[in-house]
């Protein structure tokens, strides 16, 4: 498997996805995960001459040697009624599979909608009907389209398929040839063990997020950070053979002032401690680098 890891992981130290580019480089990385996730009215990909800035990381990309191989579209519920300007939304999606079309990016992971009293088949319907307005768009650049589990922590007791089973459920619902699986690992070890949750998935798995917790809230910490028992997941992916990336998204393991899940305590009278610098993320993030690659090579299947 080739080891990858998403652009967020500096997006509180680098002013531009060039500089993440450049940083992830640095530690190690030649496959990246390009977030999307938090895209703005005045994100460059989101204004009239996007494709400049397509153009450049592309060029950026094959510079240092690396590949987009994995993406995550912007990640606002859009079943929130904090959302104002759904049209923004909706085009900011729309506008990801755009950009994942035009850096050769096969899959892009979405999250599904959530909202207070809904049912499991109400979910499902407005799930599907905002799917659908995305699909023609999926289908004009052929991107698949990932749907992601979450976790009770997470969610409450709002339904979200959290289960290969639910997940599964969906997929056959909406029934579409490009809507497929990502599994969050993290998510995962706050439900309890994978192994058969993976096996469940099977050929429906395109991609992952490999992140590890303590089991009673998402962190996102890396691996051996939390409780996470890596054989137990390595073998699922083994055994259904899963050809995609071992991609990390492990963007909580250092924790800032305010971030999910938690915050740092608060000390108003000085804060000259309060963020950790950006030595400390350039040397995890080789430190992340370096433990998938163990990972991955105690299991005979890494990839340069």
């Amino acid at each position: 498997m080739k080891i990858a890891t998403t652009t967020s992981d500096f997006s509180r130290y680098c002013a531009t996805d060039v500089e993440r580019i450049h940083a992830l480089h640095a530690a190690g990385f030649r496959y990246i995960d390009l977030s999307m996730y938090s895209l703005s009215p005045n994100s460059p990909l989101m204004r009239d001459d996007w494709q400049r800035e397509v153009a450049l990381l592309k060029e950026t990309a094959d510079r240092l040697g690396m590949q987009f191989v994995q993406a995550h579209a912007p990640g606002a519920n859009f079943m929130s009624p904090r959302i104002t300007d759904m049209a923004f939304l909706e085009s900011s999606v729309l506008r990801s599979i755009e950009v994942c079309g035009a850096l050769g990016i096969p899959n892009n992971v979405l999250h599904f909608g959530w909202a207070k009293g809904l049912s499991k088949q109400e979910s499902f319907e407005r799930n599907r009907d905002f799917c659908r307005k995305l699909l023609p768009t999926a289908e004009k650049h052929n991107i698949n389209l990932l749907v992601e589990n979450s976790c009770a922590v997470n969610m409450g007791d709002m339904y979200y398929p959290n289960s290969a089973c639910d997940i599964l459920e969906f997929l056959a619902y909406i029934h579409h040839p490009l809507v497929h699986v990502c599994w969050d690992t993290g998510h995962a070890n706050c439900e309890g063990p994978q192994y058969d949750e993976i096996m469940t998935l099977g050929k429906e798995l395109y991609a992952i997020h490999y992140n590890d917790n303590r089991g009673k809230a998402d962190e996102h910490m890396m691996p051996y950070f939390g409780t996470m028992n890596h054989d137990e997941i390595l073998s699922a992916l083994l055994a259904i053979d899963f050809k995609g990336p071992f991609t990390l998204e492990c963007t909580s393991t250092l924790l800032h002032k305010t971030g999910w899940p938690n915050k740092r305590r608060p000390f108003e009278a000085d804060e000259r401690l309060v963020k950790p610098p950006r030595f400390m993320r350039d040397r995890l993030e080789v430190l992340m680098y370096d433990c998938a690659k163990y990972m991955l090579e105690s299991y005979g299947v890494f990839e340069e």
